[in-house]
């Protein structure tokens, strides 16, 4: 397997695995993020798509726009690494449908494990956002990737 790899692609599993090892820290383990002992005792979970997106947008002004733009916006931020990565380390992942439903698992995934270990919230708003995170890293590989083709019969021809 590893002998048949291209150096992009080898490149791109240290990144993704880098990226991985980070959301695995931020998801578990950063106090910044309410991941500290105490937090356990607050746990709670959401089932109802779009409730805390929409009480995020309503009480933005009284949470805070910091607050406001790491839940919205940092789930979906967060995934697109992992929607851009995927394609490059594996051809089966350069089909969109492949990708999110790999971004959607592993959303899933950490979903779960916050709501058996009480760690985080398991948010079905968060599975939303992060699996829109992953098709966005999605469609920013295959803009990357348009771009370089371009470039690259751009530079053939010029020859």
């Amino acid at each position: 397997m590893i002998r048949n790899t291209t150096k992009k692609q080898k490149l791109g599993w240290v990144l993704l695995i880098l990226y991985l090892i980070l959301l695995v820290y931020l998801m578990f383990f950063a106090e910044s993020f309410g991941r500290s002992p105490e937090a356990r005792d607050e746990y709670a979970y959401n089932l109802e798509l779009f409730k805390e997106i929409r009480r995020f947008y309503i009480y933005r002004e009284q949470l805070g726009m910091k607050a406001f733009f790491l839940n919205i916006f940092g789930n979906v931020i967060g995934f697109m690494p992992g929607g851009f990565f995927l394609p490059v380390v594996s051809r089966r992942s350069r089909r969109w449908y492949n990708t999110v439903l790999l971004c959607f698992c592993l959303s899933l995934s950490i979903e779960t494990v916050q709501l058996i270990w009480k760690v985080g919230s398991f948010d079905v708003d968060d599975l939303f956002l992060n699996t829109l995170g992953g098709l966005i890293g999605y469609i920013c590989y295959r803009i990357v990737q348009t771009i370089r083709i371009r470039r690259r019969k751009h530079y053939e021809s010029a020859k």
